[in-house]
């Protein structure tokens, strides 16, 4: 296995497996998790306490590189060139880094956009953040935003300007996916339910034969196949983001929607899993109980993530998985 970077709620492990892990970050909650192959030891960690950190060398040491919002809530790393790095924050603000986050340039009118009227996050009504942030695979200047809660918005020119929520796009939406085999798609969990753009955002269509349960969290296309997906899902948040609730693994082949649990634990006691593509390992779902692999999405393996059996302490609703 190649380098996994793993958050668990209050702390990030770093490693491969075969070498054993280190426990980084320990006690601040962590929102998300950003790294690219082309600068493996290079990664980006967002907590809600200590601005965007950055580490350079694996995990052994971490600096603060970004200071802005309350909370760092996304961060992306761009596949074509590892030196360009988003985030964003709560409140909902956009930055862009050039220079592999040695500096960093917010991008204007976000918030002037009509929808921010209606942004607002349920336990804290007052404010909104910035869920998710995704690339165009084949145009560096295009951005997806996924705005936590109320709008799925884009930029056509790396932020410079910002086209608004369009009619029939997801609000609630928590993760964004593109696959460079289909540059103009665009994928959304959200909490009501999961979305298919194929033009790029403008418009949506809406999936959903055979997923029962429409609160949608986690997303994750196969890195061969565009039509080959998997989701995380529940039957709303109070049963998503506990280790006492119960949630689910789907398993989408273009047409419909099909349960995909064999290897998992639960759905009893399983927060819902965090998924990511890898291009040697097809998909990797990291939960409460360990990090669990498969091939294409059917039947799960779990791996040796720790070293050892999963302890209670690493028993945590995970926040953010990136392979390199």
């Amino acid at each position: 296995m190649d380098t996994v970077y793993a958050a668990l709620g209050d702390r990030v492990l770093v490693g491969d497996g075969n070498s054993g892990w280190d426990d980084c970050l320990r006690g601040h909650d962590i929102e998300c998790v950003a790294a690219e192959a082309a600068e493996p030891e290079r990664a980006f960690v967002g907590p809600s306490d200590a601005g965007l950190q950055r580490t350079t060398d694996g995990g052994a040491t971490w600096e603060t590189v970004l200071d802005a919002g309350d909370r760092v809530t996304s961060v992306t790393v761009s596949p074509r060139d590892a030196d360009v790095v988003w985030a964003g924050t709560e409140p909902s603000a956009v930055y862009r880094s050039a220079d592999g986050g040695e500096t960093w340039t917010e991008k204007p009118g976000l918030t002037e956009l009509d929808s921010a009227a209606r942004w607002s996050f349920p336990p804290r009504p007052d404010t909104h953040h910035v869920r998710w942030l995704a690339l165009a695979p084949d145009d560096p200047v295009q951005v997806y935003a996924a705005i936590e809660a109320g709008a799925f918005v884009r930029s056509p020119d790396g932020g410079a300007t910002w086209v608004d929520h369009p009619d029939g796009a997801r609000r609630d939406n928590h993760t964004l996916a593109t696959h460079p085999d289909a540059p103009d798609r665009v994928y959304t969990a959200a909490g009501d339910g999961f979305a298919l753009s194929t033009d790029r955002g403008a418009a949506w269509t809406h999936p959903q034969e055979g997923l029962a349960h429409r609160y949608v969290w986690g997303l994750a296309v196969h890195p061969d196949d565009p039509d080959c997906a998997i989701v995380s899902a529940a039957s709303g948040p109070r049963s998503a983001h506990s280790t006492h609730g119960e949630s689910y693994v789907y398993r989408w082949d273009g047409d419909r929607w099909t349960q995909s649990m064999d290897g998992l634990p639960g759905p009893e006691g399983l927060a819902r899993p965090i998924l990511t593509a890898a291009p040697t390992d097809g998909f990797l779902a990291l939960t409460n109980h360990g990090l669990f692999q498969s091939k294409h999405g059917e039947t799960w393996v779990k791996q040796n993530l720790v070293g050892g059996d999963w302890t209670a302490e690493y028993d945590q609703v995970p926040s953010g998985l990136a392979i390199v």
